[in-house]
């Protein structure tokens, strides 16, 4: 089984900020503020250099970039020390998700085969139709999501449409066998009708077809009807992780 630090790196691959630079072995993201993942100091070894250096060279990264500075701390024996002394310094806690994992052929045999009156989509980048389809949080998407989406190799973004409409979407990317499963949105009107497994398993299908052996996703920790459908397509947890946003005025 792949490790934490392995998968994290991974997977910071495959949800990139639009800029980072690296302190060491950690990971400074910036994008726009668009999500936590892309916007926060992913933390997998040492700064190279005293924490207190660190921290102010974090600060001085996120400034310059008019953000609040935030870690991204995965919940291992690796970040312990960190996440402690983060915790004591006043860095707030928040955003507890967990990170899932699958082996691909587990989560096709699982996911249900797509009705002959819905289609497939398939394309390299979003078009309108999509990126009206996904909803980040339950809103819509600022203009600084589109470069971040498309910042990586071998992304895919798939649409599920009925005969009249688009009814589900999700963004796929490949990085080292593994498929990364993000931005899964079902229109209102069919959730809870198994839309999101019908378009997760076309996801699947086509990692496979490309040479995937493994899958992953992030969901918020208390998201139990999110946890619960990926449950159903064989997905268990690996880890968790959390956010810890500096103090005010730090």
């Amino acid at each position: 089984m792949i490790g934490t630090v392995e998968l994290e790196q991974l997977m910071s691959r495959g949800w990139q900020g639009t800029t980072v630079e690296l302190l060491g072995d950690w990971l400074l993201r910036s994008g726009s503020g668009f999500t936590g993942r892309a916007n926060s100091v992913l933390p997998l070894g040492s700064p190279s250099c005293e924490l207190d250096d660190a921290l102010g060279r974090v600060h001085a990264f996120y400034r310059r970039h008019d953000l609040t500075a935030v870690f991204q701390v995965p919940v291992c024996d690796e970040t312990a020390v960190l996440d402690a002394t983060l915790a004591g310094l006043g860095w707030t806690a928040f955003n507890a998700s967990a990170v899932l994992a699958a082996t691909l052929q587990q989560a096709m045999a699982a996911a249900p085969p797509v009705s002959s009156e819905l289609r497939v989509s398939l394309r390299s980048r979003p078009d309108d139709a999509w990126l009206t389809g996904y909803l980040y949080r339950g809103s819509p998407l600022p203009a600084a999501a589109i470069r971040l989406l498309v910042n990586a190799d071998d992304v895919i973004f798939a649409a599920l449409h009925d005969d009249t409409d688009q009814v589900a979407v999700v963004r796929g990317v490949l990085t080292d066998g593994w498929l990364g499963v993000t931005a899964l949105t079902v229109s209102q009107t069919r959730r809870r009708s198994g839309i999101g497994s019908v378009l997760m398993g076309e996801l699947f299908r086509w990692a496979a077809r490309h040479g995937a052996h493994s899958v992953y996703l992030q969901v918020a920790a208390d998201n139990p009807a999110a946890l619960a459908l990926y449950g159903r397509l064989s997905f268990t947890e690996h880890h968790r992780y959390h956010y810890r946003r500096e103090p005010t005025g730090g």
